[in-house]
C-alpha cells in the first residue's frame, strides 16, 4: 500500500520546517528516500498546498520554505527592494519585474502589507501582476508600493 497524500504532505511539511532551504529536486529526492514516489509537478502542487514560498539562497538557487518559518534576512542574499528590477503599468494593471525566483517573496510582502490599497497579486517566477484598488490612482499605488519597502 502506497503512502497517502496527507502522509506525503506531512513529510514535506517536516522537511520544510527543518529550516533547510531546499530546491524542488532536493525535496523530491528526500521524499523518495522516505517512500513517496513523486515527480516535479507533484512537488510543485504540494508546495502550493502548504503555502510554501519561493526565494533565492546565497548561491542563487531557487529554494522553498514555509512562510511561517521564513526569515527574510537569512532567506535571501539581497534586501527585498533590491530584488525588484522594474515597475510599470498600463493605467489598469501594475507589473513588477524581479530577479529570477524572487516574485513570490516580493508578492507576499505586497499581499501582507497591501500598500496603496492593492487588491492582490499574482506572482510567477520573475513577474508580478498587481491589481490596484479603485480608490486611488495607479501612480499613487506605485508610490505606495515603493514606500512599503
Amino acid at each position: 500500500m502506497s503512502p497517502s497524500v496527507s502522509d506525503r504532505l506531512g513529510v514535506l511539511r517536516k522537511l520544510l520546517e527543518s529550516g533547510k532551504n531546499s530546491t524542488q529536486e532536493e525535496l523530491r529526492d528526500m521524499l523518495e528516500s522516505k517512500g513517496h514516489d513523486v515527480n516535479q509537478s507533484t512537488i510543485s502542487r504540494d508546495l502550493r498546498k502548504l503555502g510554501a514560498i519561493k526565494g533565492t539562497d546565497s548561491k542563487g538557487r531557487t529554494v522553498y520554505r514555509l512562510s511561517d518559518n521564513y526569515s527574510e534576512a537569512s532567506f535571501v542574499s539581497q534586501s527585498v527592494p533590491d530584488l525588484i528590477s522594474s515597475i510599470s503599468h498600463n493605467e489598469t494593471m501594475i507589473v513588477i519585474h524581479t530577479s529570477p525566483g524572487s516574485a513570490s517573496l516580493v508578492a507576499r510582502h505586497l499581499d501582507i502589507n497591501r500598500p496603496g490599497g492593492i487588491l492582490g497579486t499574482i506572482a510567477g517566477d520573475d513577474t508580478i501582476f498587481v491589481a490596484p484598488g479603485k480608490e486611488i490612482s495607479i501612480k499613487q499605488t506605485i508610490a505606495a508600493i515603493k514606500e512599503s519597502f
